[in-house]
């Protein structure tokens, strides 16, 4: 019998998320996404909600306003500036840039736009003022571990410092000697 999605389960799972209007992808997880149901605020509250009592091999569909999550967008983060202005490495559409405001707190601005006199950079989530659907397959749900639960996550223990020594061919005597 599959564990079914609960607090205290570790559970791993890939995602992507769509345009409710286009069916577009607009991101998705590379790598499987791991958290412990329950301890963990890796995901909106809406997914979560909806993963509660799933399991492995489950595909499910949730649909997000992202004017909830994010707000409404604020046309006062959008800025263009002359290319000249802007750095070589920094002249890319999708490069993420961190500003500070006068307070000295940081914020990212994602290049949206450039030609060849211009760039704009945008402050706002790129997800802000859609309306998503998260599409999310369930890979894993188990019990979590004590330190899981307390991370919030998937733990990896420490290897033994003789089996490191050993795949990189160093003896603990001639590491010593170092």
């Amino acid at each position: 019998m599959n564990e079914i999605i609960q607090d205290n389960k570790y559970v791993e799972l890939t995602y992507e998320v769509l345009d409710k209007k286009t069916g577009q992808v607009l991101t998705q997880v590379e790598f499987p996404l791991g958290y412990v149901h329950g301890a963990n605020e890796a995901l909106a509250p809406q997914v979560v909600d909806e993963l509660e009592g799933k399991s492995m091999g489950d595909i499910i569909e949730v649909p997000i306003d992202c004017k909830q999550l994010y707000g409404p967008r604020d046309e006062s983060l959008v800025f263009t500036d002359d290319i000249g202005n802007v750095p070589e490495e920094y002249r890319e559409v999708g490069m993420t840039i961190v500003m500070e405001n006068e307070k000295g707190e940081p914020k990212e601005f994602i290049v949206t736009r450039m030609d060849d006199k211009t760039l704009t950079v945008d402050g706002n989530n790129p997800l802000c003022g859609r309306e998503v659907i998260f599409k999310l397959e369930i890979l894993t749900v188990r019990d979590a571990s004590e330190e899981e639960i307390e991370a919030g996550g998937k733990v990896d223990a420490d290897p033994e410092i003789e089996e490191v020594l050993k795949q990189a061919s160093i003896s603990p005597v001639s590491l010593a000697s170092m």
